[in-house]
């Protein structure tokens, strides 16, 4: 536990954090870097209280900054004046996380070297409907939108090696979004993670959390859900960038042969658009770190076949059901389906694997 600093970010405190510290240190943690974020007078006392331990390091924030503002300054103190230590473990100070849990999590990371989260067991009986709804449907967006299986998207036990301490410096983010763009850095810069299972622990139904449900709920899912907006994006400035070329060569080779004119404005303004399309998706939409080549490789590994399943699913369903060309709007309707179930396809494909550095994860039973 000597080579870990303990991060302990809070506003507005009670006792429960003097219980918090007083149990980490029973645990042999030695080093508490406690932040102060901006909490009301009338609670300054518990952070003067705690600040009489040598363990503890305190600093503060005149005014609230939100947690990511909090983490991210012990995380800067930390590498500053402890450049050395292996990593932090952070964790909330009202009394929901087990210092034995962070003890299990600071372990696993120093065997493995990668970031471990600590998660809890949203199917027991003492979790409030409300957190067991909110995790579950946060999960499956975050699994299909960002191509990443975690079981406690909202945890604030982390183990956190010291490079990647370094990485999530760099991480945007103020408030609790922060710590779901720590998570999407794991997935963009490759950084290896796990998971081990802790208590559930909920005091008074999390009535302490500082959390806002609309405000802070749109800002972690507009995080989650910034790939897909950018990829439809992507995806229309490519089919503007398609016809517009297409016409341009079209014009252009209006007096040349006719096998030309079929043929050379459909491959060049494809090869351009798809081109812009994979650039676009590789810089700006899911920000990937891959080599290009490997990445151009699987782009049209991936691109070729969507575009004859878009033929031979569209033509096979007809032929299946027996639509004539005379019926237009069952015909639209049954393309549209095709398209839509590509385009999400191809979008998850794009994120698991095409632009997708793989990052390892293990999880701890």
């Amino acid at each position: 536990m000597k080579q870990v600093s303990v991060v302990l970010p809070s506003l507005d405190p009670d006792e429960k954090l003097l219980g918090t510290i007083d149990a980490l240190l029973k645990q042999g943690f030695s080093d508490i870097i406690l932040v102060n974020d901006g909490s009301k007078p009338e609670n300054l006392h518990f952070f003067e209280t705690a600040a009489q331990h040598p363990q503890v390091q305190l600093l503060h924030h005149q005014v609230n900054k939100g947690k990511g503002a909090a983490l991210k300054t012990a995380f800067r103190w930390f590498l500053e004046h402890r450049p050395q230590a292996a990593g932090v473990v952070t964790l909330d100070g009202d009394g929901q996380h087990h210092p034995q849990d962070a003890m299990n999590c600071v372990l696993e990371m120093l065997q493995t070297g990668k970031v471990i989260l600590g998660c809890r067991d949203f199917n027991l009986p003492q979790v409030p409907q409300r957190s067991r709804a909110g995790n579950k449907i946060t999960c499956t967006v975050f699994k299909i939108m960002c191509g990443m299986s975690i079981s406690d998207t909202q945890t604030g036990l982390r183990a956190i090696p010291t490079d990647a301490v370094r990485a999530f410096c760099q991480v945007k983010g103020q408030r609790f979004e922060y710590e779901t763009n720590m998570l999407l850095a794991l997935k963009e810069q490759g950084i290896p993670y796990g998971e081990v299972k802790i208590r559930t622990v909920y005091i008074e139904e999390n009535a302490s959390s500082h959390f806002r449900a609309v405000r802070d709920s749109w800002r972690i899912y507009k995080l989650i859900l910034a790939h897909f907006f950018r990829y439809t994006l992507s995806s229309l400035l490519s089919a503007a960038l398609d016809i517009g070329a297409y016409s341009l060569l079209a014009w252009l080779l209006r007096a040349g042969p006719h096998w030309a004119l079929l043929t050379l404005p459909f491959v060049g303004a494809r090869t351009l658009s798809s081109l812009f399309n994979f650039f676009m998706n590789k810089k700006l939409v899911f920000h990937s770190h891959l080599n290009t080549g490997t990445a151009l490789l699987r782009y049209y590994a991936l691109a070729i076949p969507v575009l004859l399943a878009q033929l031979g699913l569209t033509d096979g369903v007809y032929w299946l059901l027996r639509i004539g060309p005379h019926r237009v709007f069952f015909r639209t309707v049954i393309y549209a389906i095709v398209m839509s179930v590509l385009y999400m396809a191809s979008f998850m494909i794009q994120q698991r694997w095409v632009f997708s550095k793989h990052p390892k994860k293990e999880e701890k039973q």
